[in-house]
């Protein structure tokens, strides 16, 4: 007899990702027949509220006074892939500007398609559009957890995609799977979901006779040998096997589960049954905007560190002062994040410096003490604070 997945069972906050392949044509356009088979499983899932929809579910919607028994977020793609069919695109574009006004168009076909199936079961939808910059910086990362949150409260269903009609290169997640696992942690989900047209990873290619599927990740051990595609197969997409991966590493360091499943078993995943991988956690969760920081942050620069602040950092977990900082790369004002270099350019860690890059030159090499004696004591202080710094992955 086969064991139920206990950590998906008892999971109360569920993100949902969805791959633009799974909701579209491979030439562009919603197609209505894969969103509503979502939603179906979805608006089940959400279990018994106090909703007042007409559909054959009516009653799964959680009204003012009930809340239903799981709690969905939703992240998904196909803004971009809906939008080409109607602007006469024949594939996905490959410059920005083309890309975001498909975004424009898609986005509201998008959110117009799932309102409109979501209400076949009194399920109120709401749509939340975000950037990084929106998450990596300390105020909006609050703003956005709490917009989420109060949705969550009021019975309705956040839908959250990449805000690609102004997202720049600098400011880009750069695939919503990423996204997926940073908007888990965010809402303290108890479980991320992603789906897409793959019914899991492989240890090879699975158009390949002899490829095997894993059933169970327990660790990075479990992958080794591995060999993961990077491309799906309908074209519409930026993500791939590579991309999921990463997601449900990130999202199982914080602690959260993660299972990897094509759409057509999303019922099968989120019941837990065995479909699909999954990734158990291998972590708990840390400091909320630190993960942002590592995950979601794009670098504005980078400050070269000697021997001894590289093992300062790394090994006693102190702050960066102004004596083990040689050199300084970019252009950056006080509150960026930057890289922080050891002597072979490799970066060990990230963190928000509290100096301008046009500062920085004429504290190299000098003590907090020295420096705070000739310019004040406004320059006794860090350049990275160890509160906001975090270690990257070798």
């Amino acid at each position: 007899m086969t064991t139920a997945r206990q950590d998906v069972v008892e999971a109360r906050r569920v993100v949902v990702k969805v791959g633009s392949s799974s909701l579209t044509t491979a030439a562009g356009g919603l197609d209505a027949d894969r969103v509503d088979a979502l939603v179906d499983v979805l608006a089940s899932v959400r279990g018994a509220g106090t909703g007042t929809g007409t559909g054959a579910a009516t009653g799964t919607g959680a009204g003012p006074s009930g809340r239903p028994d799981k709690e969905i977020v939703l992240v998904s793609s196909g803004a971009i892939a809906a939008g080409l069919a109607p602007l006469g695109l024949a594939s996905r574009p490959r410059d920005l500007a083309r890309q975001q006004a498909a975004a424009s168009v898609g986005q509201g076909l998008l959110v117009a398609r799932y309102t409109a199936s979501f209400a076949r079961y009194g399920v109120r939808v709401g749509q939340v559009l975000l950037t990084s910059d929106d998450v990596s910086r300390r105020a909006h990362y609050r703003n956005a957890y709490r917009t989420l949150d109060q949705l969550l409260a009021m019975g309705a269903l956040p839908v959250v995609n990449e805000n690609d009609t102004v997202a720049t290169d600098e400011i880009r997640f750069g695939d919503n799977d990423r996204l997926a696992a940073l908007v888990a942690h965010l809402v303290r989900a108890d479980l991320l979901v992603l789906l897409s047209d793959v019914d899991g990873l492989y240890d090879g290619d699975p158009r390949t006779p002899g490829a095997t599927l894993l059933t169970e990740v327990s660790g990075p051990e479990d992958l080794a040998g591995v060999t993961i595609g990077s491309a799906g197969r309908a074209g519409v997409g930026t993500g791939g096997m590579v991309t999921k991966v990463e997601a449900a590493r990130i999202a199982a360091e914080a602690g959260i589960p993660v299972v990897l499943t094509s759409a057509v078993h999303a019922a099968d995943a989120l019941a837990g049954r065995p479909t699909g991988t999954h990734f158990h956690r291998t972590g708990k969760r840390s400091a909320d905007r630190l993960l942002w920081l590592a995950h979601a942050s794009t670098p504005r620069g980078a400050l070269r560190l000697d021997a001894g602040a590289v093992r300062a950092v790394t090994e006693r977990h102190s702050s960066l002062l102004p004596a083990g900082v040689t050199a300084v790369d970019g252009d950056f004002v006080a509150g960026d994040p930057v890289d922080l270099l050891d002597e072979a350019g490799r970066a060990v860690a990230r963190g928000l410096v509290n100096f301008d890059a046009r500062e920085l030159p004429r504290l190299l090499g000098r003590s907090t003490r020295d420096l705070a004696v000739e310019l004040g004591p406004a320059y006794e202080r860090e350049v990275v604070h160890r509160d906001d710094l975090v270690l990257l992955r070798p």
